[in-house]
């Protein structure tokens, strides 16, 4: 699940060699911290937060396999 949340947040990420991910696992409770650039804020969370509610909706849709529940923060670098 972790690489479907790098592979989606790369793609719209304008740098993503500057975007850093922190992975936290409690049981079945996983959060993903992901901090990225300043100037990538609108293209990660995308108009009215459309793309960061999709990629959630996508791993709690691939998450029900792994029986876990994913939390993803996107924060901007500095936050």
């Amino acid at each position: 699940m972790i690489e479907l949340i790098k592979y989606v947040v790369g793609s719209f990420a304008e740098k993503p060699e500057l975007v850093d991910y922190d992975i936290k696992e409690d049981g079945k409770a996983v959060t993903v911290t992901v901090t990225r650039d300043p100037e990538d804020m609108v293209k990660v969370i995308g108009r009215q937060g459309k793309i960061a509610k999709a990629l959630r909706t996508l791993v709690r849709a691939g998450s029900v396999k792994e029986h876990k529940k994913y939390d993803i923060q996107i924060r901007e670098r500095g936050e």
